[in-house]
């Protein structure tokens, strides 16, 4: 008969609920986690005191004003060697509450923004906390526990050279050594372990408290996240529209240039084959225009910004090779990048239709439902696409994701393929 597997025990408290806690590694775990807190600990109230006398000491000129308002620097790295310690009696660990920043900023901006976090000051705290009361708990209990152990194991070899007193008993001989070994040795042990175990697990939980993010530094760092992608969102607009203007102000009036110049010389010039050269120059520069065009439009389409989503879906939809049907219903125009998103998904989804489905017909939907756009498109072709497969969806799911909208291709083999876009109609602050 098999029996279900026991869930590994992932925190010290877990662990002394299981009965296999003394036959674990996890008493050994307790140790080092308690011992490492003594030199750990005299080494940060070292630093601290050090730095706050420099910094006192100082202050009449500048270098000892920045060290002070730099103070919280160091809770930085305190949370940071703790929560790695913390390993030894929390598998897991303990996830940081430093909030993520973007890469752009200055190194000299990184550190203001860790300087004024709370989490730094937190963590500051509790280097004070471990360097006052935690180590000196920490080497006494673990100490004596060790020690207690270290000479019941070696009472034999003891009493054997000399007379050797523990509590009422005076043991004079290796045989009453060893008595007192086996007597008292697994009690010992036993006693010892949970006492270090408990121990280890309330430090390690006092630790979680102040080093481990808390609710509200969770949202702030899923804001911060979705704020930074979306600047990487207005960036890549930014880009476009600058790039879109290059293309048509720029290198699209030269090619219209150019194609009228080569029309002009082509009426001037008598038959011949210079005529014939500048004939076909003339053809090249205006497919080469036409190139430019729809490359522009397929950057940006300027009915999108002009007239909005819908215009643009129906104008993609009127070029594809396909019946396409449009249904879109929406109350109001929506933000700019969400707007594009929207039209790239349709506008992917129709030319992988037509390139891939094997499809007649296609539809598109779209509506506005609480606060969020769902747009849809269909297909009744052989089916079998999916997000990564080459077909140039995985670009708008990340794209969608930074809007916090999401991207669902159901594509089961012989059809139909569905499409689903869900983003929200307002852009998160």
């Amino acid at each position: 008969m098999n029996s279900s597997p026991t869930t590994r025990p992932v925190t010290s408290w877990a662990a002394l609920a299981s009965p296999r806690f003394l036959v674990s590694s996890w008493p050994w775990r307790s140790y080092a986690y308690l011992f490492t807190s003594v030199p750990v600990g005299v080494l940060t109230i070292g630093v601290l005191i050090g730095a706050a006398a420099a910094g006192a000491v100082l202050s009449p000129i500048l270098i000892g004003v920045l060290l002070l308002t730099a103070f919280p620097l160091l809770g930085v790295l305190i949370g940071r060697v703790e929560r790695w310690r913390a390993r030894l009696v929390l598998i897991d660990g303990i996830s940081s509450p430093h909030a993520t920043m973007p890469s752009a900023l200055r190194p000299r901006e990184k550190l203001k923004f860790r300087r004024r976090e709370q989490a730094s000051l937190r963590a500051l705290g509790y280097g004070f906390v471990l360097g006052v009361f935690i180590w000196p708990l920490s080497a006494l209990i673990a100490g004596i526990c060790a020690t207690t152990l270290a000479i019941t194991l070696a009472a034999p070899v003891i009493a054997n050279s000399e007379q050797m007193g523990m509590g009422p008993w005076t043991l004079d001989t290796a045989g009453e050594g060893l008595i007192f070994l086996v007597a008292f040795g697994p009690p010992f042990f036993v006693v010892s372990s949970y006492l270090v175990g408990v121990v280890a697990g309330a430090e390690a939980s006092l630790a979680k408290t102040m080093l481990g993010p808390r609710q509200e530094e969770l949202q702030r760092n899923v804001a911060e996240l979705r704020r930074s992608r979306l600047d990487l969102v207005d960036a890549f607009e930014t880009e476009r529209v600058r790039i879109e203007r290059h293309l048509h102000d720029g290198v699209q009036q030269r090619l219209v240039g150019l194609t009228m110049t080569l029309g002009l010389a082509e009426l001037d010039l008598p038959e011949g084959e210079g005529r014939r050269l500048v004939v076909k120059a003339h053809s090249e520069a205006e497919a080469a225009l036409a190139d430019l065009r729809e490359a522009v439009r397929g950057i940006h389409p300027r009915v999108l910004v002009d007239h909005g989503l819908e215009a643009a879906v129906r104008e993609v939809a009127d070029r594809s090779p396909l019946p396409v049907t449009v249904q879109l219903a929406l109350p109001s125009r929506l933000p700019p990048p969400i707007e594009a998103a929207a039209y790239f998904v349709v506008s992917e989804a129709l030319t992988n239709v037509a390139k891939h489905a094997q499809a007649s017909s296609c539809g598109v939907t779209g509506r506005a439902e609480r606060d969020q756009l769902i747009v849809t498109v269909t297909d009744d072709g052989i089916g079998g696409a999916r997000v990564g497969a080459g077909t140039g969806l995985t670009g708008l799911v990340t794209r969608l994701d930074a809007l916090g909208g999401t991207l669902v291709v159901d594509s089961p083999p012989g059809g139909p393929t569905r499409l689903r876009m869900e983003c929200p109609c307002r852009l998160g602050d």
